[in-house]
């Protein structure tokens, strides 16, 4: 059993280092900038769909008040 533990440490180390392809410093950047983007994008959309449904809502319930 502890050989198999070892044998896929020695696998996965193998595979970290030798076989993926890390991104540059440049394609990092320009990913973290797109998921900052996209991010602030769906909670502007969030925020004013919020602020709709409440708008929608606090209408129908005064029109129902009066």
């Amino acid at each position: 059993m502890a050989n198999k533990v070892v044998e896929f440490i020695k696998e996965s180390y193998e595979e970290m280092t030798q076989k993926v392809t890390w991104p540059s410093w440049g394609e990092l950047q320009n990913s973290a900038v797109l998921v900052l983007v996209a991010s602030l994008i769906i909670a502007v959309v969030i925020f004013a769909m919020d602020k709709g449904s409440t708008f929608v809502l606090d209408t129908f319930y005064k029109s129902l008040s009066n």
